[in-house]
């Protein structure tokens, strides 16, 4: 997964405005969230969450499944 630094955003910015948070997410598909400057949250397009769930899966096994496949990328911006 490759993340666009523009749609890096801290915590604190997106509590304060996340209409900001939604319109890119509408734009670029993700959102990733810092927390303490690392990544903590990732907020998906739902449409695109779904076209890779399966019908048995639930959404948190998605996004767990969705994590861990891209924790390498996640892992080099945490540094």
């Amino acid at each position: 997964m490759l993340i666009d630094s523009s749609s890096i955003m801290s915590i604190s910015e997106a509590n304060q405005n996340f209409s900001r948070v939604a319109r890119q997410v509408d734009a670029r598909g993700s959102v990733v969230i810092l927390r303490n400057n690392k990544p903590r949250y990732v907020v998906f397009d739902y449409e695109l969450v779904d076209s890779e769930v399966a019908e048995s899966e639930t959404v948190a096994e998605a996004t767990r499944r969705i994590l861990a496949k891209h924790k390498a990328a996640f892992e080099a911006l945490a540094k």
